[in-house]
């Protein structure tokens, strides 16, 4: 877990993780003297107050972190790999209804980061991803952007740098997260119009505008700030009549309504980018149940708005 191996934003959540969760709970033991028994009580003493995936993460940080000191000699074996998994009671969270969705989409008819918001609805794409999407990875003939990029706020390593984080765009890293996904006819037309509005936008800025090949950039070209795009989601929600919402409730609601529509598992785990389908069952499994999913099909299926939880197969695999 060395810089260079691994994505700065992502070696900015394992430097948070341990400082956080493993050094407060861990660092008194010796390496050598730390047991399965010791971790076991980690993930016993998180499981009531965290989430599924945030245990999960921490589980797997220290299992990286373990697996590198068992190769370099040590420790003798890799403790955090024979712990017990842990098996989290996950939360609900809250989840959009077909009313409150509409009422959201209507607010944000019109607005330049509309189409965004109505994509990370349809797919549950995280904010990041949404940011993230690229214009040469848009085929609106075939109607299938491809997620292959992200927008993150990562530490400012850079010797002397005035501030201390900055945006990158970075190039997703697994298989299961740049994914190909198809849009109905209704999305795809969204899109375009989304794309001529932009064009203006590029237009007026004239010398201004820095070109980053992004589809929702800010009005200069540059990558959108994610809590700036956080800030105003919030913003629509609460003039939609709505309270305080986080954009990543739409993930949630995304992935509630592909579930509610009797979407098998496995899909749902591909359309959300999912690195397995055991991580949807953890997160989303609770959806699939009886009177919830029936109420909440019998919502979608009186509603306007399109959904389209599918995902392309890559070239020369095989769909399954």
């Amino acid at each position: 877990m060395l810089p260079g191996h691994i994505a700065d934003s992502t070696l900015d959540d394992h430097e948070d993780t341990v400082r956080l969760h493993l050094k407060p709970a861990l660092g008194r033991h010796k390496l050598t003297a730390l047991t399965v028994a010791h971790v076991d009580a980690l993930w016993q003493a998180k499981r009531e107050t965290y989430s599924a995936n945030s245990v999960r993460i921490t589980r797997a940080v220290l299992r990286k972190a373990f697996g590198q000191a068992e190769r370099e000699g040590l420790v003798a074996r890799n403790v955090a790999a024979l712990s017990m998994p842990p098996r989290v009671r996950t939360n609900e969270g809250r989840t959009l209804m077909i009313d409150q969705a509409h009422k959201l989409l209507d607010q944000a008819n019109g607005h330049r980061m509309g189409t965004l918001i109505l994509l990370s609805l349809v797919f549950g794409l995280r904010r990041g991803e949404a940011l993230g999407l690229m214009r040469d990875g848009f085929d609106p003939e075939a109607g299938t952007p491809r997620v292959t990029h992200a927008v993150k706020r990562v530490k400012n390593r850079a010797p002397g740098a005035e501030r201390k984080t900055k945006l990158v765009i970075s190039e997703l890293k697994t298989r299961r997260s740049r994914r190909t996904l198809c849009l109905t006819p209704e999305l795809v037309d969204a899109l375009r119009r989304h794309r001529a509005a932009h064009n203006a936008e590029r237009l007026q800025a004239g010398q201004e505008w820095t070109e980053h090949g992004l589809i929702f950039p800010t009005v200069f070209g540059n990558a959108s700030d994610p809590d700036t795009f956080s800030h105003l989601f919030s913003s629509l929600a609460r003039k939609a009549g709505l309270g305080h919402w986080h954009p990543h409730e739409l993930r949630h609601s995304g992935a509630s309504l592909m579930l509610a529509q009797g979407t098998p598992l496995h899909v749902v785990s591909e359309v959300l980018g999912h690195a397995s389908t055991s991580i949807t069952k953890d997160v989303y499994g609770h959806l699939v149940e009886g009177e919830k999913r029936a109420a909440i099909s019998g919502a979608l299926l009186s509603g306007q708005r399109p959904v389209a939880p599918r995902v392309a197969p890559e070239d020369g695999e095989e769909t399954g």
